[in-house]
């Protein structure tokens, strides 16, 4: 009787979606646009019927991974249409009220999250990253560039805006595969640490120093952020892609490490994630829920606002901030499509079920970003000398020249 009733229920919301999709219940029959769907739901169990009666996209994903249902089409028809039969749109983001979380960015907790999203396999990871496997937002001169390109172009846009220059210090916090140390150590000549609570990542960077020839210039350290020791030790600092994972409650330390460690004078940027509204805890239809549980346990989203104003309070000056949102929507689709090309060797190296997590999380990123649900800020600041500006040029140019 229950079943019948959300039959009932979910038949009566496609057809007054008026959506092109069809859904197939588990004995074969179909309900909603069987004739012109792009899209095609099939359900293999009753308790499914619940996911689609009253959806939201939170629920619709825990199902596709969960492997109570499946998903027929392009990756973009389905999210599209799934953000309309949601009505995902109109969610508001989450409000900021989860203090509880601040205990999850101790020391021991932060590298067990960071663990669990990054030391899935290199191999995975080299499947639909870049030849660098840079995992953050390139950065497209041009529309066209292709993936490799884009990512080097973010790479240099970096080293641009930090200025380095030979013989510098630099760290990079959070330095995932080595990417940005190895090109800041090789095209600019700094000398370059990079800092990762992966194990993983660890391995592969120190391979890579050694076989590459840069033992002495560049060197990759296991450590968490709060406990590099070199007080006023670096000329430039980046973290890119890394304080997703820092926490609001931790916002202020983080900050205050990265002000100890930069010589006066000296640049930092802040590559990440931001929320697209204040005071918004994360993204709504179930959206953040399913991230915390299946994909980035601890990870907290803050407005840019709250970058400057934090960064501020603790002695940097803000001097340039750029939104790369377009940038990481195309990056992202760009890694969606590398991973459904090799759907079958990403299967086996990780499993079905987290291949499922992975193509609906970068596709449901991809579509957020496009939708200007989340945003990709890079900050620029720096380290005053005795109430005098860092040393930053007196205008862009030198970005782009």
């Amino acid at each position: 009787m229950l079943d019948q009733l959300l039959v009932h229920q979910v038949r009566r919301r496609l057809e007054t979606s008026g959506l092109p999709l069809v859904v197939e219940l588990w004995n074969g029959e179909r309900l909603g646009a069987v004739a012109d769907a792009s899209v095609r739901l099939r359900l293999h169990r009753p308790t499914s019927l619940k996911a689609m009666a009253d959806p939201s996209l939170g629920v619709l994903a825990r199902a596709y991974v969960e492997g109570a249902l499946d998903l027929e089409g392009d990756i973009r028809d389905i999210l599209a249409l799934g953000d309309r039969l949601c009505n995902a749109s109109a969610c508001t983001p989450k409000p900021d009220s989860e203090g509880w979380k601040w205990w999850r960015h101790t020391r021991n907790q932060d590298r067990k999250n960071i663990q669990y999203h990054y030391d899935v396999s290199n191999d995975f990871y080299g499947l639909w990253l870049d030849a660098r496997r840079v995992y953050s937002c390139a950065y497209f001169k041009t529309p066209d560039m292709s993936l490799d390109a884009a990512q080097e172009a973010k790479l240099d846009h970096i080293c641009r805006k930090l200025d380095l220059r030979s013989g510098e210090r630099f760290l990079d916090i959070g330095c995932g595969w080595g990417g940005l140390v190895l090109h800041a150590a090789e095209r600019y000549g700094v000398q370059a640490v990079g800092i990762t609570l992966s194990d993983d990542q660890h391995a592969y960077v120190s391979q890579l120093i050694e076989s590459r020839g840069l033992t002495g210039r560049v060197e990759v350290r296991k450590l968490d952020y709060r406990d590099v020791p070199e007080r006023d030790g670096y000329d430039k600092i980046a973290s890119v892609g890394m304080f997703e994972h820092v926490g609001r409650a931790n916002l202020m330390a983080y900050f205050d490490q990265i002000a100890a460690l930069l010589k006066p004078g000296g640049l930092a940027l802040n590559h990440g994630i931001t929320a697209a509204t204040p005071a918004a805890g994360g993204l709504g239809s179930g959206i953040a829920e399913f991230v915390e549980d299946y994909v980035f346990p601890g990870g907290e989203l803050v407005h840019v606002s709250d970058v400057l104003r934090t960064a501020s309070g603790s002695g940097l000056e803000c001097l340039d901030a750029e939104n790369l949102r377009p940038h990481y929507g195309k990056t992202l689709w760009h890694w969606v499509a590398r991973l459904e090309q090799h759907a079958d060797a990403a299967s086996r190296l990780i499993g079905e079920q987290k291949y499922r997590i992975w193509r609906v999380y970068l596709a449901g990123s991809a579509h957020a970003f496009d939708r200007g649900w989340l945003e990709l800020w890079q900050v620029l600041a720096g380290k005053g000398v005795s109430g005098e500006q860092p040393n930053y040029r007196f205008s862009r140019e030198y970005q782009y020249r």
